[in-house]
């Protein structure tokens, strides 16, 4: 039995982080099973204009290789994903992304809300969101959908994020099953796959 009361019926887990969350992303994914069985998907606020560098960046710490999908690409297990740069990205019935350039939502492009909102549309109860550190209020009614769709919560731990904006927004908005710390979301991420096993 996990300790966190988790189980292997999930199908995808969802990352929402804007100021101070890379460096979270980068222990996440440099200490990932390199076998873990569900696809991540991240959206991260990033510099619209700095199209570069910052999925290598990651690819460089990450165990598993993180690519940004192309518009209708279908969505692998094991696989980890990155919004690209100036993109809306959704994740669509069929289990593939849709990408767009329509105008920004909280002021943001990529906006953490819409990944969330529609993972949490297709998957359902079987659909982890983690949001971490963070400088606005984007991601707070995307883990609300998360929760009220029956999928599980986790924020990253207040008192440990560069700006706290983000996850104080996120416990406001909605219930959050864990408040954690990178570390412990690390561990957590290690006990799901476990499950797996």
């Amino acid at each position: 039995m996990s300790k966190y009361n988790i189980n292997n019926s999930y199908k995808a887990v969802v990352i929402g982080g804007s100021a101070g969350s890379f460096q979270g992303v980068v222990k996440i994914l440099s200490q990932l099973p390199k076998s873990f069985p569900i696809p991540i998907i991240m959206c991260l606020h990033r510099l619209k204009h700095v199209r570069n560098g910052f999925v290598e960046a990651l690819s460089i710490k990450s165990v598993v290789q993180v690519t940004e999908p192309h518009d209708k690409e279908s969505i692998k297990k094991g696989s980890v994903y990155l919004a690209p740069a100036n993109y809306h990205m959704s994740v669509e019935l069929g289990n593939y992304f849709a990408l767009s350039t329509e105008e920004m939502v909280n002021n943001s492009r990529p906006a953490i809300d819409i990944t969330l909102s529609t993972c949490a549309f297709v998957y359902k109860e079987k659909l982890i969101g983690i949001l971490l550190s963070g400088a606005n209020r984007d991601g707070a009614a995307g883990m609300k959908a998360i929760h009220d769709r029956g999928g599980f919560t986790i924020v990253q731990e207040p008192s440990e994020c560069m700006i706290d904006t983000m996850p104080k927004a996120a416990m406001a908005a909605t219930k959050i099953d864990h408040v954690m710390k990178v570390d412990q979301i690390v561990d957590f991420l290690k006990e799901l796959d476990k499950q797996y096993r």
